[in-house]
């Protein structure tokens, strides 16, 4: 547990940090945009690879349990990798590990569109979840690490849209070069590509990793924040369902799976575009509040979906459903920054990928099996009870806070 000496000391080391001198301006914006760059590529590739594999499995006649078993592969590598980085930064160093990875991720994509059969799939695609996690803890932790106190609500909104909006680009680039053959393959082997050489040319502005505090493991840290840990939860559940089942619901109800593609990129636009406003909402009314407001819209939009599915309503919602779904992860990070550094920090963040990995591996499965058994209203409500179970918390989490 963090004593009151040590709290302190980060809240001297944070207010230090938003005391940034004119000439240092130039370097710090430098690597924030060069670390939000590296997680938007990586972020086209995770959004591509979900959609187009379900895609795949749907035409090989695949159930929709399977295909929700086989899209959890890859947030189990999340789980298996996240506590190892802490302890892989401090002997390899941030910037090759991630180098390293990024490269690794490439070679396993490559890997399962030689092989388009289920079966090798799944241990490949828990390879790429593996290789594709220290990706994002590493860069999230130099980003919240180099943000200025004052502002992290709407940098890391800035951060959650354009990373959105790679994410967007993944389902949306299938529009264009369509699901079968090599080409939407390549497009994620290319994106993985490009981290690698985007963290070499911003690692000189990077700063070294936060070493300061007792070292924290991934497991402690969960006696730390919970509550924090379970929302990391429930964002991932909805976005990794969404990507991954959202095609089987569609396809159920008889749409195209040219229409079912746009709305899951309308769905990833809404994060990209609304993650702005709701970090500068989170200025204004602390992220606690705005996280309920975040969950609260994504309940209703659980309620609304299979209402308004076939008709144009369906757009808006889905629009905003992905907004404030999303939300929920970005109000986590700024909470994670308010509350912790140095090691401490390094620990939260892989916590987070263990949190987000487990939403999927327990989300896309149980949805799959719902949807076997209840029809389409699976999804829907799968999502809905998350949503509940996580307003409640929040609920009595602020009454006591009171």
């Amino acid at each position: 547990m963090i004593s009151d000496q040590e709290s302190l000391r980060a809240t001297e080391r944070r207010h230090s940090r938003d005391l940034i001198l004119p000439r240092e301006q130039p370097i710090l914006w430098a690597a924030i945009a060069g670390t939000i760059a590296t997680v938007t590529v990586f972020a086209v590739a995770q959004g591509l690879t979900y959609p187009l594999l379900s895609f795949i499995l749907e035409r090989q006649g695949t159930t929709p349990g399977l295909i929700g078993l086989s899209a959890a592969m890859t947030p189990l590598g999340f789980i298996v990798s996240a506590p190892l980085i802490p302890a892989l930064v401090r002997r390899f160093g941030a910037a090759w590990l991630a180098i390293l990875c990024s490269l690794f991720a490439a070679l396993t994509l490559f890997a399962i569109a030689w092989t388009q059969e289920l079966w090798a799939w799944m241990p490949l695609r828990f390879l790429l979840g593996f290789f594709a996690n220290p990706l994002s803890v590493i860069s999230e932790t130099w980003l919240i690490t180099i943000t200025p106190p004052s502002r992290r609500g709407r940098i890391m909104g800035l951060y959650s849209s354009i990373v959105s909006g790679g994410f967007a680009i993944g389902p949306l680039s299938l529009g264009l070069v369509g699901t079968e053959g090599w080409s939407p393959f390549l497009i994620g082997i290319v994106a993985f590509l490009l981290c690698g050489m985007i963290l070499l040319a911003v690692v000189p502005r990077l700063p070294d990793m936060p070493q300061d505090g007792e070292a924290t493991s991934v497991g402690a840290f969960l006696a730390l924040a919970p509550l924090l840990l379970f929302a990391v939860f429930t964002a991932a559940a909805f976005e990794q369902i969404l990507l991954s089942m959202f095609a089987t619901y569609g396809a159920t109800l008889g749409s195209a799976e040219e229409r079912i593609a746009s709305l899951i990129t309308c769905f990833i636009a809404g994060n990209a575009l609304l993650q702005v406003f709701l970090g500068r909402m989170a200025e204004q009314m602390g992220s606690m509040r705005t996280m309920l407001f975040c969950v609260l819209v994504s309940l209703i939009g659980c309620l609304l979906l299979p209402w308004a599915f076939n008709s144009w309503l369906v757009w808006p919602l889905v629009f905003l459903w992905g907004g404030v779904s999303f939300g929920i992860y970005t109000m986590s990070l700024i909470q994670l920054g308010e509350r912790f550094t140095g090691q401490a920090l390094i620990a939260g963040n892989a916590a987070f990928a263990v949190a987000w990995g487990l939403g999927g591996i327990v989300g896309s499965p149980a949805t799959g099996l719902a949807m076997q058994w209840l029809g389409h209203r699976g999804l829907p409500l799968a999502l809905g009870f998350l949503s509940c179970v996580l307003v409640l918390l929040l609920l009595a989490k602020m009454r006591r806070a009171r």
